[in-house]
């Protein structure tokens, strides 16, 4: 055990829609502007907040999620990525004290792990006062939290901030940032109420917002918090630092696949893959790799021009027919399937690989953390392994044949279910499950020994 000086704070909202989001990617930008080096996370399973923070800050964003990454690895997984920077931001999850239960920890859970100071976002739209009472309760229900103080969001006047300020001062509650109602700072919704920054180019909002944190937010105040954070305990790494590189593994990366957890990617990394990208969209073929990942995205909305790229699927077909391993996620499987049936019911030709096809619904069809027990043998482990994951995806699959070997039997999701998904043969694994093999070392390490035993063979 020891103790590292690791600058942090979180910044948490009273729910869902208060302006975190938005906030935390001003606060990145401006202190990446003035100098700092800072390390962003988010706490959940989102792909898309952390892709704003990315372009904020200038450094990848990680994942704090303690269903994927359990809470015993958290404060070590966490050191390990912003040891190197001068503070850390870390964005909550819907409301402070919302989830907590089943084994996924709330963000006032993971602030008190991780022995982070907390800022609350306050939506102010249409209250005075009363905001100063949401406040008192955040900070009094759990004494344990280390609650610093308030950024107010929408606000409308002059009159209106003194307001909220005269209830905050009434109850000792630090206001560190008064911020006014500014449509120019939303980002836009595309599809699905998502939009993943490779689809959009954000840089313009977020100069707006950085302008508007810069004016709007005590900078130095909230410094000064962040820097009060005490030294961190954790254990001693153990790990390596990586295994000289067994094999090359392509991962599909462009507009219509960029949903990864870079901490996902590197544990590939440290068991010895050497990643080499390439778009299904643009690229003609797959490069020359020993393995295949196929992260999660909106093939739905890139439908014309996936199959009409047939020299593409022809080699991701040729590829499967060589066994070569294939690890497929979401929007992973939905390209491998025979065919995509879009919203409006027309049918596209896809990959080919698992024998199904994918339908779009006009609902959302899965949502959830998920624990999914391996039916056979897979690229990520032998039968009844157990993989943590999570799922959302508006699509359903529909087995072209009737001896579908189906790769999990899975339970959870918001409304509890329990049934069978994905698709898994001798070299393929693709389903609707999301994991970040952060969590899950054990089957990167065995998805890249199955891509250096391919390698060998080839040879």
């Amino acid at each position: 055990m020891k103790t590292v000086p690791i600058p942090r704070v979180v910044i948490a909202g009273t729910n869902s829609g208060v302006g975190k989001t938005t906030i935390v990617a001003g606060l990145l930008a401006a202190y990446h502007a003035s100098g700092h080096g800072v390390q962003s996370f988010k706490v959940g399973p989102d792909y898309i907040d952390p892709g704003f923070h990315k372009i904020a800050s200038g450094r990848d964003s990680y994942n704090l999620d303690t269903w994927l990454v359990p809470p015993s690895k958290m404060p070590n997984f966490f050191a390990s990525m912003a040891h190197d920077a001068d503070l850390a931001i870390i964005e909550g999850v819907m409301g402070l004290y919302d989830g907590g239960r089943e084994g996924v920890s709330s963000t006032a859970q993971i602030a008190k792990q991780l022995g982070a100071p907390v800022i609350l976002v306050i939506d102010c739209k249409a209250m005075g006062e009363s905001a100063a009472a949401i406040a008192l309760g955040f900070r009094d229900y759990d004494k344990d939290v280390d609650f610093r103080g308030v950024i107010l969001n929408r606000l409308g006047s002059d009159n209106h901030e003194r307001m909220v300020r005269d209830g905050m001062a009434k109850i000792g509650i630090p206001v560190l940032g008064a911020i006014r109602r500014d449509d120019r700072m939303h980002s836009p919704e595309r599809h699905l109420g998502l939009t993943p920054v490779t689809e959009i180019d954000p840089t313009e909002a977020i100069a707006t917002i950085r302008g508007a944190v810069e004016k709007m937010v005590d900078l130095d105040a909230l410094y000064e918090v962040v820097v009060s954070a005490e030294p961190m305990a954790i254990y001693n790494d153990t790990t390596h630092a990586g295994e000289s590189k067994r094999a090359k593994i392509g991962v599909a990366y462009d507009e219509a696949f960029s949903f990864y957890y870079p901490a996902s990617l590197a544990a590939l990394e440290a068991e010895g893959a050497e990643l080499v990208y390439f778009s299904p969209l643009q690229d003609k073929s797959i490069p020359d790799v020993d393995g295949l990942v196929f992260g999660g995205g909106f093939p739905e909305m890139f439908l014309e021009q996936l199959s009409a790229n047939i020299s593409m699927k022809e080699s991701i077909v040729n590829a499967n027919k060589r066994h070569m391993p294939i690890y497929a996620e979401c929007g992973g499987l939905m390209y491998l399937c025979e065919q995509i049936h879009d919203f409006e019911g027309c049918a596209y030709d896809t990959v080919g690989v698992v024998p199904a096809n994918c339908i779009m619904q006009q609902s959302l069809q899965k949502v959830g953390y998920v624990t999914a027990v391996a039916k056979r043998d897979t690229l990520l482990g032998p039968v009844n392994t157990s993989l943590r994951g999570h799922e959302f995806h508006f699509s359903t699959m529909e087995p072209t044949i009737e001896a579908f070997p189906w790769a999990f039997h899975l339970e959870g999701g918001r409304k509890p279910q329990s049934y069978d998904g994905g698709y898994a043969t001798d070299n393929v694994l693709a389903s609707y499950l999301h994991l970040n093999f952060a969590g899950s070392q054990e089957g990167a390490r065995h998805f890249v020994d199955r891509c250096e035993v391919y390698k060998n063979g080839q040879k």
